[in-house]
């Protein structure tokens, strides 16, 4: 299916992946949830050049949708199914798809009640939900729409913007010097602007962490070579950080250590279904 994506005229594609009684009244066992008002309605980021048909998204979204949650993945703009041009995006276009999707699946499925996102998009989804508790944010502009949001959970998220523009300059510092230059991750060729480096240079996560406000699950493996567990504990820290000099404030955070794992999920099988356990407990618990 496709759907407007946060920039003019270009169409996003997305997948949802829904229990087979979703159509069909909720009796009160349904969700388990706190106030028991809410089905549970998840949107699937996906990592740096990823796509919704990643085989960790896939696997992970279809068992949560038997697990009795619906969720909504998707292809950002340039990539997998989607219109637009990869080169031409940013941080800022990744949240405006965010947001886009959200607003769909809402429109489909009921209110996104989660925010699950995978490396690149789960420092997006922590961004979009921090920005969506305040006025006149520069990246939500539809107050409301992330209203009923419970939690949100990351695989193996980045606790920066500005790591991925160093490490791209490394890669072919012609981006940096020419304006435009190819790179080669997982076995594809692609071109990146100057125009990315400068954007993801520009953000500064660690003022919008402190602002989350609901439920965090952060998942990475110790051995994660692509971004270490570092970035984990900092997320923690950072989302952590007293507001109000009163501890009772602190956003509630659990890491969650993966051994072995590799950053795509893909080397053992175990692993997605242990993760998908448990983001289903805290789809229904929240």
């Amino acid at each position: 299916m496709k759907f407007p994506g946060g920039l003019d005229d270009i169409q996003l594609a997305g997948i949802v992946d829904r229990p087979r009684d979703w159509d069909t009244p909720a009796p009160a066992p349904f969700h388990p949830s706190v106030d028991g008002s809410l089905r549970p309605v998840a949107v699937f980021s996906h990592c740096f050049t990823c796509n919704k048909d990643l085989k960790a998204t896939v696997r992970i979204s279809r068992a949560l949708a038997k697990s009795g949650v619906a969720v909504l993945r998707y292809d950002m703009t340039g990539l997998g199914g989607s219109d637009g041009e990869f080169a031409k995006t940013n941080f800022k276009t990744n949240l405006g798809d965010l947001a886009a999707a959200v607003r769909f699946a809402a429109s489909e499925l009921g209110p996104v009640t989660a925010l699950i996102g995978h490396s690149f998009g789960g420092v997006a989804s922590l961004v979009a939900a921090a920005a969506s508790t305040q006025d006149n944010s520069p990246y939500i502009q539809q107050p409301g729409l992330f209203s009923q949001l419970r939690f949100v959970a990351t695989l193996a998220a980045p606790s920066d913007t500005q790591h991925l523009a160093t490490l791209l300059s490394r890669m072919n510092p012609a981006i940096q010097t020419r304006g435009e230059g190819d790179v080669t991750i997982g076995g594809v060729k692609w071109t990146i602007h100057r125009q990315m480096l400068d954007d993801f240079r520009s953000h500064d996560v660690t003022a919008w962490l402190p602002k989350v406000n609901c439920p965090v699950l952060l998942l990475h493996s110790p051995v994660d070579e692509t971004v270490s567990i570092d970035h984990a504990l900092r997320l923690m820290s950072l989302i952590q950080t007293d507001r109000s000099d009163q501890a009772t404030n602190l956003t509630p955070v659990s890491l969650v250590a993966l051994p072995g794992a590799d950053h795509l999920l893909s080397n053992q099988p175990a692993d997605l279904a242990f993760v998908t356990r448990l983001l289903a407990a805290w789809c229904h618990r929240y």
